[in-house]
């Protein structure tokens, strides 16, 4: 598989970071979504990336975009405003409860086919398997907080997509990705 870009500096994280932040902040509050005219140039290459809202340790939300077509500044904006509104899984997020938010940002590398599963590394691959007009997605971290063997990753990632655990042995599509991973509550040391 393709080696993963170079990593972002320190600045362009927080940057992607208080943006996430200020478009969760004007999605919840009816404003536009912030402007992008102060972007770092390499953030404006195209990029996919997903936004994780969580909640006192809990999954409050996440949305993301895989296509490089699209500058990857716009894709944090838009995918966090979403994050907090249109994940049909929660309710859309409150105002109170952005006090309690933390939010991380995967940026991805673009994904290719995976043609011998045995090169999966759990912890570094995200997963993507598409079947016709199903396709899910997981990110890397996943099949780590999970516990998850490779074989597993893949079964789960075909049953996120609506398909069954078998989907990538009868003709699905998989595709793996990596991802820089980053959040406001940073490990400690």
């Amino acid at each position: 598989m393709a080696e993963a870009p170079k990593p972002l500096t320190g600045d362009e994280r927080s940057f992607l970071l208080d943006l996430a932040r200020r478009s969760v902040e004007a999605r919840l509050q009816g404003l536009p979504p912030p402007d992008l005219s102060s972007a770092p140039s390499r953030l404006r290459a195209g990029r996919g990336a997903f936004v994780t809202l969580q909640r006192s340790g809990e999954l409050r939300g996440c949305i993301g975009w895989m296509s490089t077509n699209r500058p990857l500044c716009e894709v944090v904006r838009d995918v966090a405003a979403a994050a907090a509104t249109e994940d049909p899984r929660f309710p859309p997020l409150t105002s109170e409860e952005l006090r309690d938010l933390d939010i991380e940002i995967s940026v991805l590398s673009p994904a290719e086919q995976v043609h011998d599963r045995s090169r999966i590394a759990v912890g570094r691959h995200g997963l993507m398997v598409t079947q016709g007009p199903w396709r899910g997605v997981l990110l890397p971290q996943v099949a780590i907080d999970q516990g998850w063997d490779a074989a597993t990753f893949v079964r789960q990632t075909c049953l996120k997509a609506g398909l069954p655990p078998d989907a990538c042995d009868r003709g699905a599509t998989l595709e793996a990705f990596e991802a820089e991973v980053f959040s406001e509550v940073e490990p400690a040391g």
